[in-house]
């Protein structure tokens, strides 16, 4: 099941999105402090967030440029500004797509739909290897009958160790395939990832999955 974040100030329309989503099948989480909003983009880890640009305390622009830099989980504005500029901006910013208020929520359902299914259309398989399999369709890794959720560039860092299996891959070709963009990632954020992947291996009882090479990069035997 894929998971959606609402990041929406006015607590009617969440409550209604929120609900529409809920009866399409989808996840859903919301964002109700505002203070601490990539926090809990940290915390929720969804496939996809839906961003108004008018929030308090740091509006959708700041809030889609700070994704970017950490993380390339698809962003659709949905706000009421519906002026060239405020859609420029929003996909100068990294965004996905931009839905204006009072939408159609059945075109934004089938928006939705469409970029989570070009974002995660090339997971569509189960990989098992040695002692523990990924659910690439599900966005789940498993080890014997546990199992724990990966977010979409936890993903894409086992899809492109384990398609080089045995081989090293280098951090700057890792930083190139998680973040294609013309925006500057800091170096620890992939650092940051890699240890977060760690992190699940070991709670479900797997060690020294991902080797380092230092100097080199990090490869899987």
């Amino acid at each position: 099941m894929y998971k959606i974040l609402i990041i929406e100030d006015q607590e009617k329309i969440r409550k209604e999105l929120g609900e529409l989503l809920k009866r399409y099948g989808y996840e859903v989480a919301v964002v109700e402090d505002f203070e601490h909003v990539l926090e809990v983009i940290r915390e929720e880890e969804a496939h996809l967030i839906l961003l108004d640009i008018n929030l308090p305390v740091y509006d959708g622009y700041y809030i889609c440029k700070e994704i970017r830099q950490e993380w390339s989980t698809p962003i659709i504005i949905v706000t009421s500004r519906d002026s060239d500029m405020d859609e420029l901006m929003s996909m100068n910013l990294g965004a996905d797509d931009f839905v204006t208020k009072p939408y159609n929520t059945q075109i934004l359902l089938a928006r939705i739909s469409v970029l989570l299914k070009r974002t995660y259309a090339g997971y569509q398989e189960v990989m098992q290897l040695s002692n523990f399999k990924i659910n690439f369709s599900k966005g789940i890794l498993s080890h014997e009958g546990e199992e724990v959720e990966l977010t979409k560039n936890e993903m894409k860092i086992l899809a492109c160790l384990t398609k080089e299996k045995g081989c090293i891959v280098s951090r700057e070709d890792l930083m190139n395939y998680l973040w294609d963009s013309e925006w500057f990632v800091d170096d620890n954020t992939l650092t940051v990832n890699i240890n977060r992947l760690r992190k699940k291996f070991e709670s479900i009882g797997i060690e020294n999955v991902i080797q380092t090479k230092r100097g080199q990069g990090y490869f899987i035997e």
